[in-house]
């Protein structure tokens, strides 16, 4: 292979910042208006699990493990 890496970690400190972009005065009024409809939603939260599994909801990460046996969906 030939050529310069261009992402070896001691070339970070060169890369240049990305340009700021103008965004058209529709987009920002979009995501105004969605940031505006996110902030009338009331939190939502999930009701108490009854012999649930303890710590974060398993199926949030694609997987589920019962009895040592996992399980991916």
């Amino acid at each position: 292979m030939t050529g310069k890496v261009t992402n070896h970690p001691s070339d970070v400190d060169k890369l240049e910042e990305p340009a700021e972009r103008e965004l058209p005065a529709a987009a920002i009024r979009a995501l105004e208006e969605a940031r505006k409809r996110r902030d009338e939603l009331p939190a939502q939260t999930l009701p108490r699990e009854v012999n649930g599994r303890d710590g974060p909801e398993p199926t949030r990460f694609g997987d589920w493990e019962k009895d040592g046996i996992v399980s991916d969906f």
